[in-house]
């Protein structure tokens, strides 16, 4: 099976937030590659580019899947948030040894819109045309949604590194009923291998209800719900529990019974 892991940032991120996770699989012998997403590689102080307002999730998925395609074999990807969402597309294209989705935004036909989702975005969704420019969660919001769990100096320092995301991105996962090209579509019967599906208990971005529901869309995946864990699973602290469990059943994901043992 692949050593090499391919880490899938979120939305307002990049692939420096990955850092915690890289350097723990590269201590297991794993080699890391952490993709910043199209212009996401910017300075958070700097405008946005002009053009990320309307880029898609197909755009980014298209970037990743040319990037996994020059490797030398298929790797693990692993997603968190959104970046889990563009995993379950790599996967369902054929691109991925075993997939490990993290607190992941959910594909099309899944009802996202819980209360707390709706409150996280609430900023954005006034925001006349928000489907097509784009945003930035207010800080006060970044730390309800996804960095709660977090202490104030490290909530601020996470923030500080975040840059905008695409409207249009976001719509298509939030509002998928109203996308045409089923940007967020995912054949799961195309999606065959090993699937670790993680989620934190009380996440407010990625609702534990509706991570279920992703889980439920792949045959024989693994779910794992972690108590007093949130959204922000990849530096929350004792995040190194959530990466050992991943650890272990990397090193398990060529038995048959990785649902019952992990599940």
């Amino acid at each position: 099976m692949s050593d090499t892991i391919v880490m899938i940032h979120g939305m307002w991120c990049s692939g420096r937030h990955w850092s915690n996770y890289e350097t723990y699989f590269k201590a297991k012998g794993y080699t890391c590659i952490t993709p910043t997403l199209r212009y996401h590689n910017r300075d958070p102080k700097d405008p946005p580019h002009p053009k990320l307002g309307t880029t898609s999730l197909l755009d980014y998925a298209e970037d990743l899947e040319k990037l996994i395609q020059k490797l030398d074999q298929k790797p693990i990807v692993m997603g968190h948030s959104m970046g889990g969402l563009l995993a379950q597309i790599l996967a369902s294209r054929g691109l991925a040894t075993s997939l490990v989705l993290l607190t992941p935004a959910s594909p099309r036909g899944i009802n996202a819109l819980r209360f707390s989702v709706i409150k996280s975005f609430w900023s954005i969704l006034i925001s006349w045309g928000f489907w097509k420019n784009f945003h930035r969660l207010p800080f006060d919001m970044a730390v309800y949604s996804m960095l709660n769990l977090l202490p104030v100096e490290e909530q601020k320092a996470v923030y500080e590194k975040c840059v905008y995301e695409s409207g249009r991105a976001a719509s298509e996962i939030g509002f998928w009923m109203f996308d045409l090209r089923r940007s967020s579509k995912v054949d799961e019967s195309k999606v065959t291998c090993p699937v670790l599906v993680v989620c934190g208990a009380e996440d407010k971005i990625a609702p534990p209800s509706v991570v279920r529901n992703v889980a439920k869309k792949y045959k024989g995946s693994a779910y794992k719900e972690f108590e007093n864990h949130a959204h922000w699973v990849i530096g929350e602290p004792g995040w190194e529990e959530i990466a050992e469990f991943i650890s272990d059943w990397l090193k398990l994901r060529d038995s048959t019974n990785l649902s019952a043992r992990f599940g």
